[in-house]
């Protein structure tokens, strides 16, 4: 026999049966169920991602053409189109929601994935905030109506720049404003955040600086400015000038009577002058402007999960379905991440999730595969028995 098992198997691994048994008894997910588990759910939707399994016949027809291989994922039988679909609907998705939580915590705990990015020098903790819309045909999802003949859900993410993965995620409708989701953000004092221009609130701002907090924006042409102090330029550098200001008008005086700074930074790639704000008043401009060129990477992560992942179509029409999709999808980015940086082949995160689809079930050594994806598994068994004399 072979001793390892199957490469989905061991990433199942990362997810100890004893934790998950003791979410789906806190969240009462398995209440009145009768044969289909939680866990048997959790690897066909994982599978779904992992496989880019477009529906649900593709799920369980893939699963079911494996079924020698299934009791090394813990599961007897292949789920039905049935049971798979009325469990998306009915049990809860903070189940997985919750599992995302716990396996990226222990994930960062143990550094699986990878050494933090410190691009600078200063100690404070660097976020990226911003929303993405996925878009929803209104005639299948009735519950998600955005416009008049489309419909849509929001996913407002707070990124991690030291790993580029999240520390708060939450779902809305395609019509709620960013900003009213920024209030609801964790707050962590000293902490950096960098947002564009949808998150333009003087209440928010107020309240970010009353808690220790800094952010880093673009200015709007239209809020109305009062220059405080013209400060000096560094020299060679693209920063045009440095101010520090407060907000002019009636209402900005009222919401947000504290010192802020405009930085303007001429961008030769697109031959424009960005003129950023910010409540850092210690920090150099070009280190204000390098702060702000990396909000670039949360449209990386949204772009990379779209791309990668199955966010776009779904397979259920409800808004739970939904939710617990979007969520398997995120623990497989998290899985996909942790293999990108195990992996000693110079390789894009894209070939890695095609080529982990076609070698689910192969019988590798995990680490060993990551090394060399395109050898073979031993064509002999290893004799376990030791000869007689």
């Amino acid at each position: 026999m072979v001793q390892t098992a199957s490469l989905f198997n061991q990433l199942l691994h990362h997810f100890p049966r004893t934790e998950f048994g003791a979410l789906v008894k806190a969240t009462k997910a398995e209440r009145h169920a009768r044969g289909f588990t939680c866990w048997g759910q959790f690897v066909a939707m994982l599978f779904c991602q992992l496989a880019h399994a477009d529906s649900l016949r593709l799920i369980c027809n893939g699963l079911s053409c494996c079924l020698g291989k299934l009791k090394h994922l813990g599961i007897s039988e292949a789920p039905s189109k049935s049971g798979l679909s009325y469990a998306n609907q009915h049990r809860p998705a903070a189940l997985f929601q919750q599992l995302f939580w716990i396996a990226l915590e222990r994930f960062r705990s143990q550094s699986m994935l990878g050494p933090s990015q410190k691009p600078f020098r200063f100690k404070n903790k660097l976020l990226l905030l911003d929303s993405t819309t996925i878009s929803l045909c209104l005639s299948l999802f009735p519950w998600a109506q955005f416009k008049k003949v489309k419909g849509g859900v929001k996913a407002h993410v707070l990124l991690d720049h030291d790993d580029y993965m999240p520390r708060f995620v939450h779902f809305t409708g395609a019509f709620h404003s960013d900003v009213q989701a920024a209030h609801l953000l964790p707050v962590q004092r000293g902490s950096i955040i960098v947002m564009d221009r949808a998150y333009i609130d003087y209440d928010l701002w107020a309240k970010w600086i009353t808690q220790g907090m800094f952010f880093v924006t673009r200015l709007r042409h239209d809020l109305s400015i009062k220059v405080i102090e013209e400060r000096s330029v560094p020299q060679n550098r693209n920063i045009r000038r440095d101010q520090l200001i407060s907000l002019s008008s009636l209402q900005g005086q009222k919401e947000c009577p504290f010192p802020l700074r405009r930085v303007e930074v001429w961008n030769p790639e697109e031959q424009e002058t960005i003129v950023l704000l910010t409540n850092h008043l210690n920090f150099g401009a070009s280190t204000i402007s390098d702060i702000y060129r990396q909000r670039w990477q949360i449209e990386v992560f949204f772009k990379t999960l779209k791309q990668n992942l199955k966010v776009k179509t779904f397979v259920g029409t409800s808004e739970n379905a939904l939710l617990i999709q979007i969520w398997t999808a995120l623990i497989a980015m998290l899985l996909l991440r942790w293999l990108h940086f195990l992996s000693k082949k110079n390789w894009s995160f894209s070939n890695l999730a095609v080529l982990l689809r076609m070698n689910l079930f192969t019988y590798r050594d995990l680490k060993d595969w990551l090394s060399d994806p395109f050898g073979t598994p031993p064509l002999q068994p290893q004799q376990l028995q030791l000869d007689l004399p």
